[in-house]
């Protein structure tokens, strides 16, 4: 069946491609297999070399991989560039940091010598969505590959453009044939390339049903998985915190992407002695954004990644007001061509709502007066995702204390939730298991070995 690159600007079909077929998938794995022979005995510097090709590939052609992004998925011109940025930050940490982290870690026996080793798994399969269709691979492939892993890619179907160029990054850098492989095919095929013997493992960033689907079936197949799903991210901002900072960063928070990220803030607690003004601030810079074409540095925004995902938003805050939410701002679509949603707030968000409890993917904010911090991590916990999230006071040990406090795999302290190659990412509960970035990242697909020498 074709795959279409679709703008979600302007509905025009950028290009047509055609799904690979089994045997060509077969085939793949087979290259990808025979690949990953060569290039586990390659050395540490060899395969920086390269990742530092990869690094300078992005930037000299940053615009060109950016706009296939801008165009298939919708993301500002600015955000896409930066997004290219991060990609290149990733791949030169993980070539200059690699060898340490993978280093021969030494064990204290009472006899002998023991210690372990990182050695490599072999194909890993990266299935990825069309949000941050760059860097939710970058983050996978750069460690997989400098561990001397090779990297098989079912991208998102939103985004052909931008999965064939990421093949042609790591070929344009160096990389040996097969190291890094795009295949063309739909989520239905992903079952059967994990039935591969030649597949040892896999990763996927993506929806709690995509991911239970994965886990399931490499479960049954016995092989390693890293799952980074969904998120309802609390941004708690207590009675001492300022109120102009934490609400002007609260509106980035919540719109990086469109909204479009398992990261952004979604769910927003404030203390009742700030709340009234803390909220029309809110309100306020919510209210100034404004949409349009992506490619145009003038706006805010550009449209969501799809005419569905903007409906099935625009259903999920429908259902919300329909059982008491109320709408502060937005709640709507614009009447316009394209996949736009208007920057949303809701308040009054009760448990039995899908504000309350489902991931809202775009751009929608639900407000909640707390009067308490006891009170503020009491409900944001009480939520099945648990990924990231942000504490905002003026006195960081009583923020120390409160973080410790929230169910979730990461909490900043006055800082907007992101993500860093040097950080730890990923979640808890229904957010995933397993960690990507970081020296965790890169020891996620490795054979830990125990070697004990008489």
């Amino acid at each position: 069946m074709p795959i279409q690159s679709k703008s979600p600007y302007s509905g025009k079909i950028h290009n047509t491609y055609n799904e690979h077929t089994d045997h060509e998938v077969d085939e793949a794995i087979g290259r990808a297999h025979s690949a990953y022979l060569a290039w586990k005995l390659t050395t540490f510097e060899e395969r920086s070399r390269l990742m530092k090709a990869a690094a300078e590939e992005i930037r000299q052609n940053k615009a060109h991989y950016a706009g296939l992004m801008t165009a298939e998925m919708g993301k500002h011109k600015r955000e896409a560039e930066a997004e290219m940025d991060k990609c290149a930050l990733a791949c030169d940490y993980y070539a200059d940091n690699a060898e340490k982290f993978l280093a021969d870690e030494k064990l204290p026996v009472e006899e002998g010598e023991a210690y372990i080793a990182y050695d490599p798994m072999g194909v890993v399969l990266a299935i990825m969505p069309w949000n941050f269709p760059y860097w939710q691979v970058i983050r996978f492939a750069a460690p997989a590959l400098m561990a001397g892993n090779v990297g098989i890619l079912k991208h998102s179907s939103v985004v052909p453009g931008c999965a064939l160029a990421l093949e042609e990054i790591f070929r344009k850098a160096g990389f040996p044939e097969g190291c890094f492989t795009t295949l063309l095919v739909s989520g239905s095929k992903v079952s059967r390339i994990l039935e591969n013997p030649k597949v040892k493992a896999a990763t996927l960033t993506g929806s709690e049903g995509a991911g239970s689907k994965v886990a399931e079936k490499s479960g049954a197949e016995l092989k390693k998985t890293v799952l980074e799903l969904g998120g309802s991210d609390p941004f708690i901002v207590l009675e001492d915190a300022d109120v102009e900072e934490t609400a002007t960063t609260a509106v980035k928070a919540r719109m990086q992407n469109c909204g479009q990220s398992c990261i952004a803030a979604k769910r927003f607690f404030v203390h009742e002695k700030i709340y009234d003004e803390w909220l029309e601030k809110f309100r306020s810079g919510m209210e100034r954004l404004t949409l349009g074409d992506p490619e145009d540095q003038a706006i805010d925004y550009g449209p969501m990644a799809t005419e569905d995902l903007a409906n099935e938003l625009l259903e999920q805050v429908k259902k919300s007001v329909d059982k008491g939410a109320k709408v502060l701002l937005g709640g709507d679509r614009p009447d316009r061509e394209g996949a736009f949603f208007n920057p949303t707030i809701l308040t009054d968000v009760k448990p039995g709502m899908p504000a309350y409890d489902e991931e809202l993917f775009g751009p929608v904010a639900m407000v909640f007066k707390v009067k308490d911090e006891e009170e503020a991590v009491l409900i944001a916990n009480d939520s099945p995702y648990g990924l990231g999230g942000s504490v905002w006071t003026g006195d960081i040990e009583r923020g120390k204390r409160l973080v410790r406090k929230v169910e979730s795999g990461a909490v900043y302290i006055n800082k907007m939730m992101a993500s860093a190659p040097e950080v730890p990412f990923g979640g808890v509960k229904k957010s995933g298991y397993g960690r990507e970035l970081s020296h965790l990242g890169i020891r996620e697909f490795v054979n830990q070995k125990t070697v004990w020498i008489s």
